[in-house]
């Protein structure tokens, strides 16, 4: 708890009255230079030496952070191809889908393919930062299109796919078949709040990050958007810019507790205390699943 308390004192600064929010985030001096695992270029290297296989190319993207998601490395490496832009997440459901195969369709056929011109399949790679929906797109196109279960892993963590997959059919008139490929992060984000958006919508490993700073900058953005559902959510009395005393809302709202032993003159003794670490997470899990509202972070 003292560690907790020191901790989150440090990412808020001064405490803010009732019904007052602050106007800036204070990072505490962070660095996001280990926010890049290794794999990524790794993956990065096999994607460019796919790119000449592809007719083109589907980035799938967070609407939460249009801005902040999108790697500059991807859109370098673009190159001619034609280029989809899909925002996944729009209501944290699954995005608007019958469109894209005719449009798949209608962008290759207008565009030059040079040494894939003979081919009469359409191979479509799909690219963009970790953990935003790329393997559940493919697979709800496979479902819709050919009527057939998944036929990529997902998950709620990014790097869930490391490497460039074999091609998966989706669709049969046209024939088309989509590569999954692994979420890159650029080497180098631009800025610690860049990198704080990115984890927030599940980019970055939560870890890496650290789940007491994630949760103070959530409620710093709730509160600056307006978005108070929170509130009654966790039983405040009324919007709150602490973040130590809204996780202790949501420690005694989902019974969040851990035992922890105390050395007294008697012996140890087992004394129950309130788990900040378990809130913080239930806290951000809730906004990634939309239950403290929609709010776009950029």
């Amino acid at each position: 708890m003292r560690r907790w308390a020191a901790a989150l004192r440090a990412a808020a600064g001064p405490a803010a009255g009732p019904g007052s929010c602050r106007s800036r985030f204070d990072f505490g001096g962070r660095d996001v230079a280990s926010w890049f695992p290794g794999h990524m270029a790794k993956g990065l290297r096999q994607m460019r030496g796919a790119l000449r296989r592809a007719d083109c190319l589907i980035e799938v993207h967070d609407a939460r952070i249009p801005l902040s998601g999108r790697n500059p490395m991807l859109q370098e490496a673009l190159g001619i191809r034609p280029h989809i832009l899909v925002l996944n997440k729009m209501d944290l459901a699954d995005p608007h889908q019958q469109p894209i195969v005719p449009l798949v369709a209608k962008l290759v056929s207008n565009s030059p393919r040079y040494q894939r011109a003979e081919n009469v399949e359409y191979c479509i790679m799909v690219i963009g930062v970790p953990n935003m929906g790329k393997s559940s797109l493919i697979n709800s196109l496979r479902r819709l299109h050919l009527k057939k279960g998944k036929a990529t892993a997902v998950g709620g963590e990014p790097g869930i796919t490391k490497a460039v997959l074999t091609r998966i059919q989706v669709c049969e008139k046209p024939l088309i078949y989509l590569v999954d490929t692994p979420g890159v992060l650029p080497p180098k984000l631009e800025d610690v709040e860049t990198g704080m958006k990115l984890a927030l919508c599940g980019a970055i490993r939560d870890h890496l990050v650290g789940e007491d700073i994630m949760a103070d900058y959530l409620l710093y953005t709730l509160n600056k958007h307006q978005q108070f559902r929170y509130v009654q959510r966790y039983g405040l009395a009324e919007a709150c810019d602490d973040i130590e005393r809204v996780l202790k809302h949501v420690a005694l709202t989902l019974g969040k507790t851990r035992k922890v032993k105390v050395l007294t003159g008697t012996g140890n003794v087992n004394v129950t205390m309130l788990d900040y670490s378990a809130a913080a997470y239930e806290f951000i899990r809730a906004f990634r699943a939309g239950h403290l509202g929609r709010v776009t972070l950029d």
